[in-house]
């Protein structure tokens, strides 16, 4: 059975469950973070609010619009910063990530942007392959993120980008 998965901008109602996506899609790496990595990765409803403030946050919605994903999109000039991507444990590995990801690039590449970037950290494996996958590389660029490394990955944008994968 084909799963419909429906991608729109977060509102301040969708606050929470925002916040419980990231919660649930980072914990089991909490032992991995410094605490205070970890609280500054897996926000309250107010900081997403905040963050609504400064970045478009995206949710992926199934059936009667169930959040089970979201990321953060960000544009400085020609340069665009993704940030904060979370789908909910009993939904990954069904192309939640690459619906958020095409969308926010998409919307992106559109507002001019040709240049992307992110940062993780290196307990996020999956995630590294998921984005390598999608045409991110790393830039050598690593910084601390509250005592812990933090890597950028980069990538170069079109509105045409080339086909990827999950």
């Amino acid at each position: 059975m084909a799963i419909s998965i429906t991608v729109r901008r977060a509102t301040a109602q969708d606050a929470e469950s925002v916040a419980t996506c990231l919660e649930s899609a980072f914990e089991p790496f909490r032992s991995q973070y410094t605490r205070e990595a970890f609280e500054d990765t897996v926000l309250s409803p107010q900081a997403v609010r905040a963050r609504m403030q400064q970045m478009t946050i995206y949710v992926a919605g199934i059936a009667d619009f169930k959040i089970v994903g979201t990321i953060a999109a960000a544009m400085e000039g020609e340069e665009g910063h993704l940030r904060g991507m979370a789908v909910l444990p009993a939904w990954q590995g069904h192309s939640i990530a690459k619906h958020l990801l095409h969308v926010a690039e998409h919307d992106l590449a559109t507002a001019g942007c040709v240049r992307l970037t992110l940062n993780t950290t290196m307990p996020l494996q999956r995630a590294i392959r998921f984005y390598e996958r999608n045409g991110f590389i790393p830039s050598g660029r690593i910084t601390d993120f509250f005592g812990m490394p933090l890597h950028e990955y980069t990538k170069p944008l079109s509105l045409h980008p080339p086909a990827d994968s999950d």
